[in-house]
């Protein structure tokens, strides 16, 4: 049994000055897990109050210092990444091989963070004068429940190395990755106060995060309304906001797509993680001429999707996170069929051979129009909707017909048809043929889905401040 009551605040591992406690629920056995006790606006105060204070030493750190800093805490999380994986599984329901990634990707990100700042000029000369990039100040690092580990370390690399302390509040939901991750970032044995962590509530811990005068910029990923109440509240003191939010994902099969390499990686977009993943490619759009052969072919392939036990490496489809979340997903499954969808696999009840745990079977829905609920909202599970089009244009027009612009995916054979496509897609990436990123090009939405980049050189230099020295020739 998990018993969390810290919070991690200059260099060291505190109470909390929080009274309300979380129980914590294995998605898979519906069993309590744990509890955690959440902190409160004092505690972030203190927090704030530590990083600051680190401010003042990051603000004089070289690169080579910085650089040593990521090195060591690449070491430090890549030694519990099997730690990382398991608590993954064993809070949240992530399927192992899922989070067996993400558990390697987090000390990555050192790595990656390291070697951009390496390469990354921090000063430049435009005509007679200088530019000098210094960090912004304290920023705020707020992670969401679905991918606690994996954001909190691609912000915070981002973050120290452009010489910024942090003040890292994760989702309250994730209170176990959350302890590993502090753990392991102590091992590392930076000064105190540059990394500084605590769970809370938004109303009180996030609000104090947003708008105290000592946090100068705040990187948060969730959801679009979160991040547009986090946008309001930084306002008054001129925070400096990044925002990667909500998604509804186009995957476009075009007409001249080979199927059998085609169908198998829309059906991984739309599952990914559960279904819990802003990016998943979670409308997929055929051409009206080869639809029916898509939908045959979805359909065998998402009734052979193994749906189980997280634990077990073969398993495609684990629980959802939470009961809240279980009982959402299936709101939208019935949602769907009022509205007239067909329904071509899986649907509203658990999977015969489970009895218990979160689990909703994945589903697939046929003749959808794109302006039905499963079309246009975010579902965050394993739920997917297909919709039909006569021509390119029309392709577009439907992925573009959506407040999100995430991420799309886009299948063919010709790539450069592809790539031209992809230029008039409204989403900040667009992959093709693929359905892994690349971890140092910028990531970030347009419209709904976000306002700024992370990852890479983008990432870094939303840490920075251009400060310009105008000299006397």
């Amino acid at each position: 049994m998990w018993n969390i009551h810290q919070a991690y605040i200059d260099g060291a591992f505190v109470p909390v000055q929080g009274s309300e406690v979380l129980d914590v629920v294995d998605p898979t056995t519906e069993e309590v897990i744990g509890r955690a006790t959440m902190g409160h606006r004092e505690d972030a105060k203190r927090a704030i109050a530590a990083a600051g204070r680190a401010q003042s030493f990051m603000r004089g750190t070289a690169k080579a210092d910085r650089i040593d800093m990521l090195r060591r805490l690449q070491a430090a999380v890549l030694a519990r990444s099997d730690q990382l994986r398991d608590v993954t599984i064993e809070e949240y329901g992530g399927p192992w091989a899922r989070a067996q990634w993400v558990s390697r990707y987090a000390s990555e990100c050192f790595a990656g963070a390291a070697q951009t700042l390496e390469e990354f000029p921090l000063t430049h000369a435009v005509g007679s004068a200088q530019v000098v990039l210094q960090p912004v100040g304290v920023a705020a690092l707020i992670a969401p429940w679905n991918s606690a580990v994996g954001t909190i370390c691609s912000k915070l690399a981002s973050a120290l190395a452009a010489g910024c302390a942090t003040v890292i509040k994760p989702s309250e939901l994730s209170p176990i990755q959350t302890q590993v991750l502090a753990e392991a970032l102590h091992d590392a044995d930076l000064p105190p106060g540059v990394i500084n962590i605590l769970l809370g509530r938004g109303t009180d811990v996030g609000d104090e995060i947003s708008t105290s005068p000592g946090v100068a910029r705040i990187s948060f990923t969730g959801s679009t309304a979160t991040g547009k109440l986090i946008a309001r509240a930084a306002v008054d003191t001129m925070k400096r906001v990044s925002l990667s939010l909500s998604g509804k994902s186009a995957s476009i099969v075009l007409d001249d797509a080979d199927l059998d390499l085609a169908v198998p990686q829309a059906i991984a977009a739309a599952f990914m993680n559960n279904g819990q993943a802003c990016v998943a490619g979670t409308r997929l759009l055929v051409p009206r001429a080869r639809a029916q052969d898509i939908i045959e072919g979805v359909r065998g392939g998402v009734a052979a999707m193994r749906v189980g036990d997280p634990r077990d490496p073969a398993t495609e489809v684990g629980p959802l996170a939470s009961r809240a979340q279980f009982d959402r997903v299936r709101r939208f499954i019935r949602r769907g069929l009022e509205q007239g969808a067909t329904l071509v696999v899986g649907g509203e009840s658990r999977p015969e051979h489970l009895a218990r745990g979160f689990f909703v079977r994945p589903t697939v829905f046929a003749d959808v129009r794109h302006d039905m609920d499963i079309a246009r909202e975010e579902i965050f599970g394993p739920v997917l909707s297909i919709l039909a089009y006569e021509d390119e244009a029309e392709a577009i027009r439907i992925a573009n017909d959506s407040v999100y612009g995430l991420q799309a995916y886009v299948f063919s054979s010709e790539p450069e048809r592809a790539r031209r496509l992809a230029l008039q897609l409204e989403a900040g990436t667009v992959l093709i043929n693929r359905t892994q990123p690349e971890l140092l090009a910028p990531f970030g939405g347009v419209k709904q889905s976000g306002i700024g980049r992370e990852f890479g050189a983008a990432g870094l230099a939303s840490y920075l401040e251009s400060k310009t020295i105008g000299l006397r020739a």
